[in-house]
């Protein structure tokens, strides 16, 4: 099996399934086409009730993304064709066993937006994030600003009896502090580079909440989803940190890492365990 088999497979293990919940978005208010207030990432901007992603699969080899009550996409429908050739071609999605997403690789002027999709799995519940950041000004006034986050809790409506609901991590300040010192592993990818095999977890450092807690941006919200964001991506190295709480015994983390060139140098996806 091939590093891009192994991806496909991941993918096909993680997110086959018909995934219901209800999205809520935060977006910076505009006036226009320009951003005219803060982000409140307190209070959903807008709820739609309805959102399903329908992954299904006819063979090893074929398969079809069906998704509604979608914010972005026109009619709130899109369908999208998936394929194991086609899989993955701008080295843009990630998968480890639980976990996968897609994220931009670097930062581009060209593009409208710089943005991050991240699903922490648990039985059949998926806690999906969607992060995106817009480019305000331009030449050397060019920054990039925290536009707008979208938090699903999903179940697999083709699970009986489907996985119970998590309280949200509003009080993110506790969550964090409860999980202080626990143990855990640590998993590495990097971009176009596949491994074939997983490879093994290695030990990690113990949880601390301030190498979470690193940005102004942090934040709990549904599903026991938290996260920490720089408001303004920074000239050089950056961090994303993305976190779930599983249930009262696990906690996931998805960090994604920028080199001093605002490239994607890695995925790293750290698994904490209460003791």
């Amino acid at each position: 099996m091939t590093g891009h088999d192994r991806q496909w497979e991941l993918n096909r293990r993680n997110f086959q399934g018909r995934w219901c919940g209800t999205s809520h978005w935060y977006r910076r208010p505009r006036e226009g086409d320009a951003a005219a207030g803060p982000l409140d990432l307190a209070h959903p901007s807008r709820t739609i009730t309805d959102t399903t992603y329908a992954i299904s699969f006819s063979d090893a080899d074929t398969g079809l993304w069906d998704g509604s009550g979608l914010l972005l996409a026109p009619g709130g429908r899109r369908r999208l064709p998936l394929s194991r050739s086609t899989y993955n071609r701008g080295g843009m999605c990630w998968q480890f066993a639980g976990a996968g997403g897609q994220s931009s690789l670097a930062l581009d002027p060209a593009q409208p937006r710089f943005g991050h999709e991240l699903n922490l799995f648990h039985r059949r519940s998926r806690s999906m994030l969607v992060l995106l950041y817009a480019p305000v000004g331009s030449g050397e006034a060019l920054r990039w600003q925290l536009d707008a986050l979208a938090a699903v809790a999903f179940r697999c409506s083709l699970s009986s009896p489907a996985d119970p609901p998590r309280p949200p991590a509003t009080a993110w300040r506790q969550l964090l502090a409860e999980q202080e010192g626990w143990p855990g592993s640590v998993e590495r990818l990097e971009p176009h580079r596949w491994p074939a095999e997983d490879p093994p977890p290695q030990p990690c450092a113990p949880f601390r909440a301030a190498h979470f807690a690193l940005h102004e941006r942090t934040a709990g919200f549904a599903d026991g989803l938290v996260c920490s964001l720089p408001e303004q991506l920074p000239a050089g190295a950056f961090v994303l940190q993305v976190g779930c709480r599983l249930d009262a015994e696990r906690f996931h983390q998805v960090s994604l890492r920028f080199d001093g060139d605002q490239r994607l140098a890695a995925w790293e996806l750290r698994r904490f365990r209460r003791p």
